[in-house]
Protein backbone atom coordinates (compact mmCIF):
# COMPACT_ATOMS: atom_id res chain seq x y z
CA UNK A 1 0.00 0.00 0.00
CA UNK A 2 1.17 3.53 -0.78
CA UNK A 3 0.34 6.76 1.01
CA UNK A 4 0.71 9.97 -0.98
CA UNK A 5 0.04 13.40 0.49
CA UNK A 6 -0.59 16.48 -1.65
CA UNK A 7 -1.82 20.00 -0.93
CA UNK A 8 -4.29 22.29 -2.65
CA UNK A 9 -4.00 26.03 -2.07
CA UNK A 10 -7.14 28.14 -2.39
CA UNK A 11 -8.02 31.79 -1.97
CA UNK A 12 -11.55 32.14 -0.61
CA UNK A 13 -13.92 35.10 -0.54
CA UNK A 14 -15.05 34.68 3.06
CA UNK A 15 -18.39 33.56 4.42
CA UNK A 16 -20.24 32.07 2.76
CA UNK A 17 -17.94 30.76 0.04
CA UNK A 18 -18.62 27.23 -1.18
CA UNK A 19 -15.92 25.99 -3.57
CA UNK A 20 -16.19 22.80 -5.64
CA UNK A 21 -12.78 21.08 -5.39
CA UNK A 22 -13.75 17.72 -6.91
CA UNK A 23 -11.75 18.22 -10.10
CA UNK A 24 -8.58 19.08 -8.22
CA UNK A 25 -8.93 15.95 -6.07
CA UNK A 26 -9.53 13.82 -9.18
CA UNK A 27 -6.38 15.30 -10.76
CA UNK A 28 -4.33 14.39 -7.68
CA UNK A 29 -5.75 10.85 -7.62
CA UNK A 30 -5.05 10.38 -11.34
CA UNK A 31 -1.43 11.57 -10.91
CA UNK A 32 -0.80 8.94 -8.22
CA UNK A 33 -1.54 6.07 -10.59
CA UNK A 34 -3.24 4.21 -7.75
CA UNK A 35 -6.32 2.17 -8.64
CA UNK A 36 -7.96 1.12 -5.35
CA UNK A 37 -8.10 2.71 -1.92
CA UNK A 38 -9.35 5.85 -0.24
CA UNK A 39 -8.77 9.58 -0.34
CA UNK A 40 -8.98 11.76 2.75
CA UNK A 41 -9.60 15.46 2.16
CA UNK A 42 -8.85 17.73 5.13
CA UNK A 43 -8.94 21.53 5.42
CA UNK A 44 -6.41 23.18 7.74
CA UNK A 45 -8.05 25.74 10.03
CA UNK A 46 -10.97 26.03 12.42
CA UNK A 47 -13.29 28.27 10.38
CA UNK A 48 -13.63 26.15 7.22
CA UNK A 49 -15.01 22.70 6.49
CA UNK A 50 -15.12 19.96 3.87
CA UNK A 51 -18.38 18.36 2.79
CA UNK A 52 -20.13 16.76 -0.19
CA UNK A 53 -23.33 17.78 -1.92
CA UNK A 54 -24.80 18.36 -5.37
CA UNK A 55 -23.00 21.53 -6.39
CA UNK A 56 -25.70 23.44 -8.27
CA UNK A 57 -26.75 27.08 -7.77
CA UNK A 58 -30.05 26.36 -6.01
CA UNK A 59 -28.54 23.99 -3.45
CA UNK A 60 -25.53 26.26 -2.94
CA UNK A 61 -27.95 29.05 -1.97
CA UNK A 62 -30.02 26.65 0.18
CA UNK A 63 -26.89 25.67 2.13
CA UNK A 64 -25.91 29.30 2.65
CA UNK A 65 -29.42 30.08 3.94
CA UNK A 66 -29.44 26.95 6.13
CA UNK A 67 -26.27 27.97 7.96
CA UNK A 68 -27.48 31.55 8.37
CA UNK A 69 -30.74 30.30 9.96
CA UNK A 70 -29.01 27.70 12.11
CA UNK A 71 -26.00 29.77 13.24
CA UNK A 72 -26.67 33.45 12.43
CA UNK A 73 -23.78 35.76 11.64
CA UNK A 74 -25.20 38.75 13.52
CA UNK A 75 -25.71 37.00 16.87
CA UNK A 76 -23.31 37.58 19.75
CA UNK A 77 -21.04 34.62 20.59
CA UNK A 78 -18.79 34.06 23.61
CA UNK A 79 -15.84 33.50 21.26
CA UNK A 80 -16.27 37.06 20.01
CA UNK A 81 -16.03 38.32 23.59
CA UNK A 82 -12.79 36.38 24.06
CA UNK A 83 -11.00 37.41 20.85
CA UNK A 84 -12.95 40.38 19.48
CA UNK A 85 -12.77 39.02 15.94
CA UNK A 86 -16.54 38.64 15.35
CA UNK A 87 -16.18 35.18 13.83
CA UNK A 88 -17.70 32.99 16.53
CA UNK A 89 -20.36 31.94 14.05
CA UNK A 90 -17.60 30.77 11.68
CA UNK A 91 -16.11 28.41 14.27
CA UNK A 92 -19.52 26.96 15.13
CA UNK A 93 -20.43 26.36 11.48
CA UNK A 94 -17.09 24.70 10.77
CA UNK A 95 -17.30 22.55 13.92
CA UNK A 96 -20.78 21.39 12.94
CA UNK A 97 -19.76 20.52 9.38
CA UNK A 98 -16.33 19.03 10.12
CA UNK A 99 -12.86 19.42 8.59
CA UNK A 100 -12.66 16.29 6.44
CA UNK A 101 -14.25 13.56 4.35
CA UNK A 102 -12.94 10.18 3.25
CA UNK A 103 -13.89 8.90 -0.19
CA UNK A 104 -13.21 5.40 -1.51
CA UNK A 105 -11.88 4.95 -5.04
CA UNK A 106 -11.82 1.99 -7.40
CA UNK A 107 -10.43 1.70 -10.90
CA UNK A 108 -8.67 5.00 -10.30
CA UNK A 109 -12.00 6.84 -9.90
CA UNK A 110 -13.63 8.41 -6.87
CA UNK A 111 -16.75 6.51 -5.85
CA UNK A 112 -18.97 9.57 -5.60
CA UNK A 113 -22.64 9.63 -6.49
CA UNK A 114 -23.67 10.93 -9.90
CA UNK A 115 -24.34 14.45 -8.59
CA UNK A 116 -22.04 14.41 -5.57
CA UNK A 117 -19.10 16.82 -5.42
CA UNK A 118 -16.50 17.59 -2.76
CA UNK A 119 -16.83 21.15 -1.47
CA UNK A 120 -14.72 23.45 0.68
CA UNK A 121 -17.01 25.56 2.87
CA UNK A 122 -15.40 28.82 3.91
CA UNK A 123 -17.17 30.18 6.99
CA UNK A 124 -14.72 32.84 8.17
CA UNK A 125 -15.87 36.45 8.08
CA UNK A 126 -13.07 37.48 5.71
CA UNK A 127 -11.20 36.13 2.67
CA UNK A 128 -8.62 33.48 3.53
CA UNK A 129 -5.77 31.54 1.98
CA UNK A 130 -6.72 27.92 2.63
CA UNK A 131 -4.67 24.77 2.50
CA UNK A 132 -6.46 21.51 1.79
CA UNK A 133 -4.57 18.28 2.45
CA UNK A 134 -5.38 15.40 0.12
CA UNK A 135 -4.03 12.06 1.32
CA UNK A 136 -4.38 9.12 -1.03
CA UNK A 137 -3.93 5.61 0.39
CA UNK A 138 -4.12 2.57 -1.81
CA UNK A 139 -2.57 0.34 -4.39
Amino acid sequence: MKIITEKIGLDTKGDPDLVNITGRIEDILHATGLKHGQVTVFVVGSTAAITTFEYEPGLVEDIREFFEKLIPRKKSYHHDDTWGDANGFSHLRAALQGPSVTIPFDGGKLLLGTWQQVVLAEFDNRPRKREVIVQVMGQ
